[in-house]
């Protein structure tokens, strides 16, 4: 084997791994995108900056080496441009939350750990790889320690001849330690029925439990939900 074909070899295989890596961490957390698209966009990187890079291998011999232009910047500009429409496949909005950023944002750093091992940039490569499973893993359980506000879409559900004032419900709701951040009004079943649309908040997801152990208690309460967007 030549020193180009076993230098290819390593700087895509260490890509793979690399990709590899990072996508097991995210498979384990049942993320849209896991192990193989991880490992296939960190490949694929390495392989289009190999492209750039080792140009004289591939293109016409006859060519004089004074017309081949490498730029392997144009091709890194490329690879990340195109990389933003994988990553913006997996980020989707449902009520106030929005699911999948930091799954776009590991693919965004993956496709870059591609370019840096497809250059042979090894050692920051490396380091890099290192930081970003550390990212995911360790700052997963820093999160998880930190005080944070929770929020939850909440609607209440009345028969129109029962229904609680607005007053009653937003003071029931702020003894289960919850905050009612923005209220709306509906009716529906012709005018059968009378619903509150709420967004709450909270510091502590217990509360939630609680207040939904509440309504679950309620005689008057046709129907509630109770989704929490964040924590």
């Amino acid at each position: 084997m030549s020193d180009d074909a076993f230098t290819i070899l390593l700087y895509l295989g260490a890509a793979w791994l690399a990709g590899s890596l990072i996508g097991l961490e995210r498979s384990f957390h049942g993320r849209p995108a896991g192990f193989r698209t991880h490992a296939l966009v960190c490949a694929a990187s390495a392989l289009l900056m190999l492209v750039s890079t080792h140009q004289a291998q591939w293109v016409d011999p006859s060519l004089p080496m004074s017309s081949i232009r490498a730029d392997p910047t144009r091709m890194a500009q490329g690879i990340m441009t195109g990389i933003g429409f994988l990553g913006a496949g997996v980020i989707f909005k449902e009520g106030l939350t929005v699911h999948g950023l930091t799954t776009a944002a590991s693919i965004w750093m993956t496709s870059a750990l591609g370019i840096l091992f497809g250059v042979g940039f090894m050692f920051p490569a490396v380091v890099a790889t290192v930081a970003t499973l550390l990212t995911l893993s360790l700052f997963r359980r820093v999160e998880s320690l930190m005080p944070s506000e929770l929020f939850a879409d909440h609607e209440l559900c009345y028969p129109i001849d029962a229904v609680e004032e607005e007053d009653q419900v937003r003071r029931m709701i702020t003894e289960h330690g919850c905050k009612v951040r923005t209220m709306s009004y509906r009716l529906s079943n012709n005018g059968q029925l009378f619903h509150y649309y709420m967004v709450l908040q909270t510091h502590d997801r217990k509360n939630i439990a609680r207040l939904a152990t509440h309504l679950r208690q309620s005689s008057t309460i046709l129907e509630y939900h109770l989704s929490p967007t964040g924590g």
